[in-house]
């Protein structure tokens, strides 16, 4: 009840056509004429000797080609984009509540739950809370879930809206085995749905509701019902074990 480098095959990336990057053709795959290569080969022989004359020339004084690569950095450096700041808002801070206050203090609540509601070890009680937006509401609204203190089986689910300066119960459901969660703004309550003999573990299937907040209320959106196969998974029933001999 309680309670979401290289190819993808391991291999390296391949160039067009299976042709790794560079070599004697484009990217569509067509080779380059050879006086282009030749060409360009002459020029760019011309262009290193250019390079190791002037690279000569500096190491002459000072420090020479070091000053020069130190003033390109700079220069790239000033040059380069600053990175702006994202535009997604981040986590935000939800005000803690006292979930076992709030459920005493409710008026919706009948008088046995309450009586009901103890710790089950020490001070901890079956409770989950969770916050988010729900109702579009100044605070984080409060999912509160009551379970037993055996199966964790849930018995009730409620949701607090805070106005002005106190929680108000905006949606209840006290059936056997139901759990709400917030999804994405949603409101998302499964009760689960047990036929004549099914065990508390291993009900017959789910029903999941959907509700969304329309102003002033909730209102149903969406509806599922799943059948739990017996068969597989932990859906199938323990077979009991054989009696030894005698």
């Amino acid at each position: 009840m309680r309670g979401l480098d290289g190819g993808p095959d391991g291999r390296p990336h391949e160039g067009h056509h299976g042709v790794s990057g560079g070599g004697d053709r484009y990217p569509t795959g067509r080779r380059r004429p050879r006086r282009t290569v030749k060409a360009a080969s002459v020029t760019a022989t011309a262009g290193l000797v250019a390079v190791g004359l002037s690279l000569a020339a500096c190491s002459t004084g000072g420090t020479g080609s070091r000053d020069e690569g130190a003033a390109r950095t700079d220069e790239i450096a000033a040059a380069a984009p600053t990175p702006s700041a994202s535009g997604t808002a981040g986590p935000q801070s939800a005000e803690r509540v006292d979930p076992i206050a709030l459920l005493k203090a409710d008026p919706k609540i009948g008088q046995r739950l309450k009586s009901d509601l103890k710790p089950c070890v020490a001070d901890a009680y079956p409770v989950d809370a969770s916050y988010g937006d729900l109702t579009n509401a100044s605070a984080p609204d409060v999912v509160v879930n009551v379970m037993t203190c055996g199966d964790a089986v849930g018995i009730g689910t409620y949701v607090y809206r805070k106005q002005s300066d106190r929680y108000e119960n905006v949606f209840m459901a006290e059936d056997a085995a139901v759990y709400a969660t917030i999804d994405r703004g949603d409101l998302v309550v499964t009760k689960q749905v047990y036929a004549k003999g099914d065990p508390v573990a291993y009900p017959s299937g789910e029903d999941v509701i959907t509700y969304r907040w329309s102003g002033s209320r909730f209102t149903q959106h969406d509806w599922v019902h799943n059948d739990y196969s017996r068969a597989v998974g932990d859906g199938a029933e323990p077979t009991p074990a054989a009696s030894p001999a005698d």
